[in-house]
């Protein structure tokens, strides 16, 4: 039996690992394998023109080489070598790079046994996910550290380059002038040939020229392709890479996924890091932001969770502003009117409880279960993807638009109020004039019932829960405020509430009032949306009619729960037959296993066997 004595640790920058065994007769071997690019170098004998030609064969055809080479010690070299591995291993200062010097040693002067070619498959449906990113916008760059013709061959495989692509290569470069010489080749050539997609392929020797003082003229050319490769990269040169796509002055949000330990750099330096768990370890999920299984898993990950979540939170961030300027600006306003005496315009009670009871739970709903286009529209259609690119939504106009919104408001709650009911309107028919604090909660009441209809309109996707909050809010502020205001508190200093509410909703005029500044308010934003629907559509309004007119609407989320069809089988139908929606005997909900979307994720009902044609 072969005992080991020392094993020779991979590292990226020397592409190989070695192991020295001891055989039975007592002789000390080395094997190594690695790159051919770091074993025949160093191969001084064994059939290395022939394996060099057997390597490019097997590249050619998408296979991953290595090769394996030996050496014999006698006793006085194996002497040597164990006295300095233990010398570099022990070292309490630059241990690394005595290691690499020691291993350089050691590893020379082989004799080349052979190579072989392992088929990587590529996971099912790779070529689909990256047909599928192009289409939303997003570029693709491969980085790798197989082979040349090997990167070449897989990329032509999974659909990253096209067969009609101009492939485009920097490769094998030893000198500056010499690879700015090409850089200018293919800038100038890109121009010359703007019509056709080109793909580019850089080595990392050629990559660690271009990025040393051609910096600019290499991301030029990188814009212009549409695909790019990048092969032979050691792990740090693939964090550089994504950390010179994040430094550029275009700023784009870079994404990085892998499953080996070579990318858990390169998933570390980009703004959002994917491991997904493979067979070579736990490495890169361990390291990164987000995990899945499979390759495929990117697509509805990006375009349905990552749509999804884009919205809610834009709209979360937007609405927190805005209620809060209807909030703040009354309170401003009023100043001018009270001598600037500090009076509040709302009770305490009411300013403690706005943003805790009154307008928290719609909003808080709406960022968790918000589908404002079905998850298939969105998974079968990539190009929505772009509709919330270079963060749309949550850029300055839909920001400015949002605030200005809630200035237009707060001026309507108040002056609304104070015209409709100002100091010579009498409140109630015995004569009693018109309060403070009847006219402060009159503006509190307009407010919130306002802020809580604005977010129903901004809602796509109903629930029970949305329903359930969003009316529930304004029925417990009502509740609330009758209660509040008609018991005497013996643990208040003050009684400025007591029978102020009731006072308010007992005049026809106040009932008025609030129904005509609530649709004042809500008229300008909804005619808005109507024209911007019909004139100036986005692809995801579009997207938005077409499901509605294929029957996908909130009656699909009735039932949102495995065990939920009994519960409410008889409400869905009957609102089905009142809206003559879909007959009831051609509609069947359940859990359909082959679905390609929703096998893994429970908690979006899917339609098995709808028939589209009938609704």
């Amino acid at each position: 039996r072969y005992r080991l004595l020392h094993v020779l640790e991979f590292d990226p920058n020397r592409r190989r690992m070695s192991v020295i065994v001891e055989s039975p007769s007592g002789e000390k071997l080395l094997f190594t394998k690695g790159a051919e690019s770091s074993i025949l170098p160093r191969s001084k004998s064994g059939e290395i023109d022939k394996t060099r030609i057997h390597v490019d064969e097997f590249a050619l055809k998408g296979l991953r080489t290595l090769c394996i080479a030996y050496r014999r010690f006698t006793p006085e070299e194996y002497q040597e070598i164990g006295k300095r591995l233990h010398e570099a291993r022990t070292a309490l200062q630059q241990r690394e790079e005595r290691l690499a010097d020691v291993f350089n040693f050691i590893e020379r002067d082989l004799e080349l046994l052979g190579a072989t070619g392992v088929e990587d498959k590529l996971q099912e449906k790779v070529q689909e996910t990256i047909e599928a990113l192009r289409l939303a916008g997003i570029k693709v760059w491969v980085l790798t550290g197989d082979k040349h013709e090997t990167a070449v061959s897989v990329s032509l495989s999974c659909g990253h380059f096209h067969r009609t692509m101009n492939i485009l290569e920097l490769v094998q470069h030893k000198s500056d002038s010499t690879c700015a010489e090409q850089l200018r080749q293919l800038a100038k050539r890109i121009k010359e040939d703007h019509v056709i997609q080109h793909g580019l392929v850089v080595d990392g020797t050629s990559l660690s020229l271009a990025l040393r003082e051609h910096e600019k003229l290499f991301m030029e050319v990188c814009k212009n392709c549409s695909a790019v490769l990048c092969c032979r990269m050691a792990p740090l040169q693939k964090a550089k890479v994504v950390r010179l796509l994040k430094t550029s002055p275009e700023k784009p949000i870079t994404l990085a996924i892998g499953d080996g330990a070579n990318d858990v750099s390169m998933i570390q330096e980009a703004h959002v890091g994917i491991g997904i768990m493979g067979k070579e370890g736990r490495q890169a999920v361990r390291n990164s932001d987000y995990a899945i299984a499979r390759f495929k898993f990117l697509s509805k990950l990006l375009f349905v969770h990552g749509h999804f979540y884009y919205i809610r939170i834009a709209t979360l961030v937007q609405y927190f502003f805005y209620k809060n300027v209807c909030f703040i600006t009354p309170q401003f306003l009023y100043q001018f009117f009270c001598l600037f005496s500090q009076q509040t315009l709302y009770d305490s009670v009411y300013l403690t409880l706005y943003n805790i009871c009154f307008t928290s739970l719609p909003v808080l709903i709406y960022s968790l279960f918000e589908q404002h286009v079905h998850p298939h529209v969105l998974q079968s259609k990539p190009v929505l993807y772009r509709d919330i690119s270079k963060n749309s939504h949550l850029g300055f106009k839909p920001f400015l638009y949002w605030t200005i919104l809630g200035f237009f408001h707060a001026f309507v709650f108040f002056y609304g109020s104070y015209l409709l009911m100002g100091e010579d309107t009498s409140l109630l028919g015995n004569g009693q004039m018109f309060g403070n604090w009847t006219f402060g909660t009159l503006v509190f009441t307009v407010m919130v019932i306002t802020v809580t209809m604005k977010m129903a309109l901004e809602t796509h996707f109903w629930t029970w829960i949305n329903h359930f909050v969003t009316w529930g809010s304004i029925v417990f502020y009502f509740i609330f405020s009758l209660f509040y205001g008609g018991i005497i508190w013996p643990f208040l200093h003050t009684q400025d509430m007591y029978f102020v509410f009731v006072q308010l909703l007992s005049s026809g005029s106040a009932w008025f009032a609030i129904i005509l500044i609530v649709v004042a308010c809500l008229f300008i934003d909804v005619v808005k949306k109507v024209l911007y629907r019909h004139l100036q559509p986005t692809s995801t309004e579009k997207a938005q009619l077409t499901e509605a007119g294929s029957g996908i609407n909130c009656l699909d989320s009735m039932c949102c729960f495995s065990d939920g069809e009994t519960a409410c089988t008889s409400v869905r139908r009957m609102l089905e037959r009142l809206m003559g929606r879909c007959s009831p005997s051609r509609v069947n909900r359940s859990w359909s296993s082959s679905d390609p979307f929703y096998a893994n994720d429970r908690s979006i009902l899917t339609l098995s066997t709808m028939d589209s044609s009938t609704c």
